[in-house]
């Protein structure tokens, strides 16, 4: 082959698009006659109606140009190819009309869901919601009133158990009133003496009382401004080694009851007096205004002890 042009078999006359290029038509290029835009390509005409939707149509092979794709047959023009049919166009196949949801129908929303129902249904549930938290909180505040009443119920600290002061006219209890005298301030009877030898002494300037191991021997104090009649609390601080001692306590001239016991609960040995200080109290009756309170040894009493301090009380207490 020389060059040039070898006639109407050229590449131009082979490529179906050769008609859509300047070089290709000035060679003679021509649109194509066949069907779809392809050379030789089969195009069957057919009348509208003519070819039946659904119905299994034989293949009818095209002749292949060169370089062309075979075609599948395709059916009229706005209708399906039969080798793509939808299933339900085959014999037997189920009905293709769809089928209406209960309940509904496509003039309007008549036969929809109840939705005023649905409304009204959330409405009471969210209001039993809210009445069951109004309950709980008044079922917690009564619990905590209950609480605070089971409290108030519960029985308070009890006072001690010493024993109380007695009532008196003027109301004052023992730590208002209390009286002290120290043993130089006592009127001294019989054989006793005023001594300071021994230690442990908590009058003033550690003076005390002694030489009342012998019967006549007393003191005596005369106390002013008693507030009431009633039981007060006479307190002796003393000192007693080996045995235990007591001794008479006479009250406006009257013997009170059993006499002062004066033990020795130091537990200080025989002549042993500084460490035998300790202190001894009796409930006397009283009367309003002045009293006198004396201590002495009698026949069968035991004496044998160094008084520095005597203090009253009101009422019947222990310290």
């Amino acid at each position: 082959m020389t060059s040039g042009n070898n006639g109407a078999s050229t590449p131009e006359d082979d490529d179906p698009f050769g008609y859509l290029y300047a070089d290709g038509q000035a060679n003679g290029a021509q649109p194509p006659s066949g069907g779809y835009g392809y050379p030789n390509s089969v195009n069957r005409v057919r009348s509208v109606g003519q070819r039946q939707y659904g119905q299994q149509q034989a293949p009818t092979a095209p002749t292949a140009a060169y370089g062309q794709v075979p075609q599948q047959p395709q059916g009229a023009y706005g209708q399906p190819s039969a080798h793509y049919a939808a299933p339900e166009t085959f014999p037997g196949s189920a009905p293709t009309s769809q089928q209406p949801m209960p309940g509904y129908s496509g003039g309007g929303r008549s036969g929809g869901p109840n939705t005023k129902g649905l409304l009204i249904g959330a409405i009471a549930v969210v209001a039993a919601v809210v009445i069951g938290i109004s309950v709980a909180m008044l079922g917690g505040d009564d619990d905590k009133k209950d609480t605070g009443n089971e409290a108030g119920a519960s029985p308070s600290v009890s006072q001690s158990s010493e024993p109380s002061a007695s009532s008196s006219d003027s109301g004052k209890s023992s730590d208002e009133y209390k009286k002290t005298i120290d043993a130089k301030a006592l009127r001294l009877g019989g054989g006793a003496a005023l001594a300071s030898d021994v230690e442990g002494a908590q009058s003033d300037g550690g003076i005390y009382v002694g030489n009342l191991n012998s019967v006549g021997s007393s003191v005596t104090w005369t106390v002013n401004g008693v507030p009431s009649d009633g039981v007060y609390t006479l307190f002796a601080h003393y000192s007693a080694a080996s045995d235990d001692q007591a001794m008479t306590l006479t009250v406006n001239g009257k013997v009170f009851g059993s006499k002062l016991n004066l033990k020795n609960y130091a537990k200080a040995a025989d002549g042993d007096f500084a460490k035998g200080w300790t202190t001894t109290y009796n409930w006397p009756t009283l009367t309003k205004g002045t009293n006198t309170i004396s201590l002495s040894c009698e026949n069968g009493d035991q004496c044998n002890v160094l008084l520095d301090q005597v203090w009253l009380k009101q009422g019947q207490v222990t310290k």
